[in-house]
C-alpha cells in the first residue's frame, strides 16, 4: 500500500482537528483534590478515553466499576502507572474508561505523565507554591511541559522570527490584536508562506535524507549516491513545481518521471522495509499534529487566576493542549487559587469576643 503521497492532506486534516476540540482523550489534573476512597490531600491525575465498540463487544463486556476495558489505547497513551480503572457504558456503541492515580507530590506525577509522543512518554515539570494569608492560603500549580520542537531537522526559526512562530503554533503573543480584519488576514496571509516553506522543507530532508541513508539498498540505482546527493536542490524545485505542498506529491511517480527510473520505488512501498521505515519517520513528525489532548485543571478553593487556561462555570480551567503548541517551545500550564481558612476566621472571630468581653467585663468592675 503507497501512502506518502496522502501526507499533505493528512497535515491540512490534522491543523483542522487540532483547532475543533473534540478529542476522545482528555486529562484532568485534581491539585489537593480528596473524594477519591479513602485518599485525602493528594494530588491526583485522571485520564478519560472514549471509544466506540461493535455490538459483539457490547456483549462481551462485563458491565461495572474497576472493569478494565481491554480495547486499544491511543498512541498518545501510557497508563501503565495508573493502578486505577473505572469503565463506563454510555448511550449507543459509545464505552469510556477514566484511568486515575494518587500522587503524594506534583514532582511525582510528573514522573508518571500518562502521555506519550512516539512512544517517548512526553517529560514535564510542575510545582505548587502554597502561601498562607491567615483568612485564607493561596496555591499557585506550576507545570510545564517541554518542547519537542527538535524532531523537525529544520528550526522553524530559519523561516520566521520567534513571534511570528509562536503566534502561529500557540495564539500568543497576540500579533493581531487590534488589527482590523482586512489587516489581520493580511498579517496570516504573510506568515502562512513561511510556515508551509519551513513544513516543505522538513518533509523533503527527511525523505532526502533517508534515501541517501539507505542508498546502498538500491538495486540498479540509475545516479550514484554523490550525483544523487548533488541533484538535490534540483529534485526538490521539480516536486515543488508539480505541488505547493510537497507531500501532497505522488513521489513515487514524480521520481520516476525525474530519474527515469524506478529503482526508489521501494522507499514508497508500506510493504518493504525501507517502505515502512521511512513512512515511520513521517509519522514521528505527523503524530506531533495530531496530538490533541484537552487538560483541564481542579484547583482548591476558588480559582482567581487561570493563567493561559479558561475558567469553565464548574470552576475548573480548560487548556488546548495540542501538540503543535510544542514546537516552539515549552508550554506552561499555570493557575492561581484561594482557598478559604474556616478556622482562621472562628479563631479570629473567638479573639475579638474574648478581647470584647474582657473590655465589658473591666468597664463594670
Amino acid at each position: 500500500m503507497k501512502t506518502s503521497n496522502h501526507y499533505g492532506i493528512v497535515i491540512a486534516a490534522a491543523l483542522l482537528l487540532t483547532s475543533c476540540y473534540h478529542p476522545k482523550v482528555v486529562m484532568h489534573t485534581i491539585i489537593e483534590g480528596n473524594g477519591h476512597g479513602n485518599f485525602t490531600n493528594c494530588h491526583f491525575r485522571e485520564i478519560t478515553y472514549s471509544n466506540v465498540m461493535s455490538q459483539a463487544q457490547r456483549d462481551s463486556l462485563w458491565a461495572g466499576n474497576n472493569v478494565c476495558w481491554s480495547y486499544p489505547l491511543p498512541e498518545c497513551l501510557n497508563t501503565d502507572a495508573f493502578g486505577s480503572t473505572e469503565t463506563e457504558i454510555g448511550e449507543g456503541d459509545t464505552v469510556t474508561t477514566t484511568f486515575w492515580c494518587p500522587f503524594e507530590t506534583v514532582e511525582e506525577m510528573c514522573e508518571q505523565t500518562p502521555l506519550q509522543l512516539n512512544g517517548v512518554r512526553l517529560r514535564s515539570n510542575a510545582k505548587l507554591d502554597k502561601r498562607f494569608r491567615w483568612f485564607y492560603t493561596e496555591y499557585t500549580f506550576t507545570e510545564t511541559f517541554y518542547c519537542v520542537g527538535d524532531t523537525f531537522k529544520l528550526p522553524a526559526t530559519d523561516y520566521a522570527d520567534k513571534a511570528e512562530i509562536s503566534y502561529w503554533f500557540t495564539g500568543r503573543p497576540n500579533l493581531v490584536e487590534g488589527m482590523s480584519g482586512a489587516e489581520a488576514s493580511q498579517k496570516l496571509s504573510g506568515m502562512e508562506p513561511k510556515i508551509t516553506k519551513w513544513l516543505n522543507d522538513n518533509f523533503f530532508k527527511t525523505g532526502f535524507d533517508f534515501i541517501v541513508a539507505h542508498y546502498d539498498s538500491i538495486a540498479n540505482p540509475p545516479v550514484s549516491r554523490e550525483q544523487f546527493v548533488e541533484l538535490r536542490d534540483s529534485l526538490a524545485n521539480y516536486l515543488l513545481s508539480l505541488e505547493e505542498d510537497i507531500l501532497v506529491v505522488n513521489s513515487e511517480d514524480a521520481l520516476r518521471d525525474f530519474f527515469h527510473s524506478n529503482a526508489y520505488d521501494m522507499f514508497f512501498d508500506d510493504e518493504t522495509p525501507c517502505g515502512q521505515a521511512m513512512n515511520q519517520e513521517f509519522s514521528n513528525s505527523l503524530n506531533i499534529f495530531w496530538f490533541n489532548v484537552p487538560y483541564t485543571l481542579t484547583m482548591p478553593g476558588t480559582v482567581i487566576d487561570p493563567g493561559t487556561g479558561t475558567l469553565q462555570p464548574d470552576g475548573t480551567v480548560f487548556y488546548p493542549f495540542t501538540g503543535e503548541r510544542l514546537i516552539p517551545q515549552d508550554y506552561v500550564i499555570t493557575a492561581t487559587s484561594r482557598k478559604m481558612n474556616l478556622w482562621a476566621w472562628i479563631v479570629s472571630v473567638l479573639v475579638i469576643l474574648l478581647a470584647l468581653g474582657s473590655f465589658i467585663y473591666r468597664r463594670k468592675k
